[in-house]
């Protein structure tokens, strides 16, 4: 009986450390592309500015090639928390009834198919060309998807050519004319080719309301750790308030090398995002409307498996730690 008591007692004590240890352990906070794209400058910004430490929590930032890949990651619990498209979280949760929410969001896409060939100048001519793409049923192809159903055209009428994060490089090399790219994207290949892309389409153009981002983080996770993830959507809020304030420019710009883009292809990218209201500023970008106009939208495409059942606003989305962070924010 002893034996047993004291096997029970250490059972406990050591299920204990092991949850001491994972407070103590860096948040992984998972980012999409290597180098990071252009959206992972907030994140940054709050490592390198301090914002992170300011509000008490230690984050590891790790760059995924893709934000379906850091998406998966999450989900196998491999890591803490992820940037991912919305589209992917969405079939996530209702493909495989994943346990994953989003507590912070991207509502304004960047998305726009661009072409080094000036002849290409409409959504229809694209049919049969070869577009560059992360991978098929990433976040570069789910975005074609999207901009390119309106003119009637199908996947199958294009070549996707799967390039990773390395869209911009393969276009500036001449390797491929046409890509599925981000505003920034469309900075560096016009400085290093010399001479301006023409833009075929955007996908706010094609798509006004949507949404395109999501901070998710699997829901037994937030449970256990949720004055954590208060602290990271803290200093994620600051950091979008030091971005927005002209003066911070040039720091900004220096942060923003972690993407590979030059101080003035950075500086130049940040008035145009900013311009967007790409970053949440003064929200916690998961208006109801939004999400809900991407969930159907899933639905409609085939996103949304036969026979599965699309999650709701509700269970997709817990608006309650931005509030928690925002009352943080003024109490610092």
């Amino acid at each position: 009986m002893i034996y047993r008591i004291a096997g029970i007692l250490a059972a406990v004590f050591l299920t204990a450390v092991s949850a001491v240890r994972a407070a103590d352990a860096p948040l992984v906070f998972g980012l999409p592309g290597i180098p990071p794209v252009f959206l992972a400058v907030q994140e940054y910004v709050a490592a390198e500015q301090g914002l992170f430490k300011k509000y008490g929590v230690e984050v590891q930032l790790r760059p995924f090639d893709t934000g379906a890949a850091a998406a998966r990651a999450v989900a196998s619990g491999d890591i803490d928390f992820t940037v991912s498209p919305s589209p992917i979280i969405i079939n996530m949760v209702g493909n495989a009834n994943v346990p994953v929410v989003g507590i912070y969001g991207l509502e304004n896409p960047d998305w726009l198919i661009a072409s080094s060939d000036p002849s290409i100048k409409s959504c229809k001519e694209l049919s049969g060309k070869a577009i560059g793409v992360d991978t098929p049923g990433g976040a570069r192809s789910i975005a074609l998807r999207q901009i390119t159903a309106p003119c009637g055209l199908k996947m199958e009428d294009m070549e996707q050519v799967a390039l990773g994060s390395n869209t911009s490089a393969a276009m500036i090399a001449g390797q491929i004319k046409i890509g599925v790219l981000h505003i920034d994207d469309l900075a560096a290949i016009e400085a290093n080719l010399g001479k301006p892309l023409t833009v075929v389409t955007t996908l706010k153009e094609v798509k006004p309301v949507s949404h395109y981002n999501l901070f998710a983080v699997r829901a037994d996770k937030l449970a256990q750790n949720r004055d954590r993830y208060v602290r990271v959507i803290a200093a994620l809020i600051d950091a979008e308030a030091f971005m927005r304030d002209p003066k911070n420019a040039d720091r900004v710009a220096q942060i923003a090398a972690v993407t590979g883009r030059s101080v003035r292809e950075a500086k130049d990218s940040l008035k145009k995002y900013l311009a967007l209201e790409f970053w949440p500023n003064g929200t916690d970008g998961l208006t109801e409307k939004n999400v809900d106009v991407e969930i159907r939208t899933q639905v409609a495409v085939g996103g949304i498996q036969q026979g599965k059942e699309a999650p709701t606003y509700a269970k997709l989305v817990d608006r309650s730690v931005w509030k928690d962070a925002l009352e943080l924010t003024k109490k610092k």
